[in-house]
């Protein structure tokens, strides 16, 4: 096996960006934050004997109808939450939950959990004193106002959630965000990202990694503890199952190439413990995922039920954006080297084709009875032509084909042209 071109690290290490594990622990981890710093703030702000006092009654009333004022709103938003994401899975991808996961949502929830804590600390911390610190009230105003901001905030980000052009734009930002990370140089344009000597081979199989946990999907791979773990055996990880598939009790999902038959065994763990399994596809590492849920939102907007073109139109407006972003560069496997250059970690990732089938081939086929739709897939596969390297060209030009055949059979009336709007 041929080392692949290398992951494409710059300036910004924008491939590592791509490469955290776990957001939920990091959303654990601030509402922690949050509750220990309301909770050091309660206990500590009473106790300032110095400076402007004022009665203690006032300020328990000030910390009750921040604390009730600011989770009577969460409850609220967080109710308004809900039915958002039930709604934009019912219009346009059971798959699309980008408003769920948006890190402003935890956020708010770990300051609202301050807020609450703070409040019934404070509160207790006063008990039966006649004044206390003007701080107390005035920490709980600044507190609740701050998260009455986030709260607005959010209910405005809920609202451009169940508007198509916003989730069209937020899928297609995040798609290119992930392709760029793992394919296209730290400068933007085309080109691989670098591999290893002309010839260069990886070194023989030593093991098989099999999944050994349920059957569930590769929702991330922690790259770097990969990476750092294969140094240290001197051996190279190949994954053979890319982000966003499924595995089951069983299934190889990585090799061990090279190092000794102890180290290789003592690396499998590590293996299992990189591999994040998950119960639905997340964005970090997925490149087809944007593919896929462009793909969701035409077919529902194609469906008899729904019937409405136009809206397909406009996903093969995104999906034609990220076909060429990558039509210029090499995709496939990519390559993870340590600090000195050698490669350690050899991730899978979808090849031209797989994109192409994934992004543009089932809602094309949707499509035969949709003459606007059919031009603009033929635009686009024109247009993507161009700037595509010389060997993708032929899964163009076949699709181009079969588009044609079809448009000419079912609708020979309708003039080639611009896609309608």
């Amino acid at each position: 096996m041929d080392v692949p071109p290398r992951m494409p690290f710059g300036p910004d290490r924008s491939a590592e960006r791509v490469a955290r594990p776990r957001r939920a622990l990091r959303a654990g981890v601030a509402q922690v934050v949050a509750a220990g710093v309301g909770l050091a703030l309660g206990l500590t702000l009473p106790a300032i004997d110095g400076g402007y006092q004022v009665t203690a009654e006032r300020a328990v009333d000030v910390l009750k109808v921040a604390g009730v004022g600011v989770l009577s709103v969460a409850t609220l938003f967080f109710s308004l939450l809900f039915l958002v994401v039930q709604w934009a899975a019912g219009n346009f991808s059971h798959r699309l939950v980008l408003f769920r996961d948006d890190p402003s949502v935890w956020r708010v929830f770990a300051l609202v959990v301050g807020v609450l804590v703070f409040s019934v600390t404070a509160t207790l911390a006063v008990g039966s004193d006649r004044t206390t610190s003007v701080a107390v009230p005035v920490t709980a105003l600044v507190l609740s106002a701050a998260a009455l901001v986030l709260v607005r905030r959010l209910l405005l980000d809920a609202l451009r959630s169940i508007q198509l052009a916003n989730v069209l734009a937020d899928v297609r930002e995040r798609g290119r965000t992930v392709l760029r990370s793992l394919f296209l140089p730290a400068n933007g344009t085309g080109g691989a990202g670098g591999g290893g000597a002309p010839g260069e081979r990886l070194p023989a199989v030593t093991s098989a990694v099999a999944w050994a946990a349920g059957s569930a999907l590769v929702a991330q791979v922690d790259v770097v503890r990969l990476a750092r773990t294969a140094a240290r055996a001197e051996a190279v990880v190949v994954l053979t199952v890319p982000v966003g598939a499924p595995v089951y009790p069983g299934d190889v999902v990585a090799e061990i190439r090279g190092g000794s038959a102890p180290a290789a065994q003592a690396l499998t763990a590590e293996v299992l413990e990189a591999v994040v399994p998950g119960t639905e596809r997340v964005f970090h590492q997925d490149p087809a995922l944007a593919f896929r849920l462009l793909s969701d939102i035409g077919l529902r907007a194609l469906s008899p039920a729904i019937n409405d073109p136009a809206t397909a139109v406009q996903v093969l407006d995104a999906v034609e954006d990220l076909l060429r972003m990558v039509a210029g560069t090499e995709l496939g496997a990519r390559s993870v080297a340590d600090g000195a250059g050698a490669v350690r970690v050899v991730l899978a990732l979808p090849s031209w084709e797989e994109l192409l089938r994934v992004g543009f081939d089932d809602l094309c086929r949707a499509a035969s009875d949709a003459p606007m739709v059919l031009a603009r897939a033929r635009e686009l596969l024109v247009r993507v032509r161009e700037v595509a390297l010389e060997e993708r060209r032929p899964a163009l030009e076949e699709r181009l084909v079969w588009v044609e055949r079809e448009f000419a059979g079912r609708h020979p009336a309708f003039l080639w042209g611009a896609a309608g709007r």
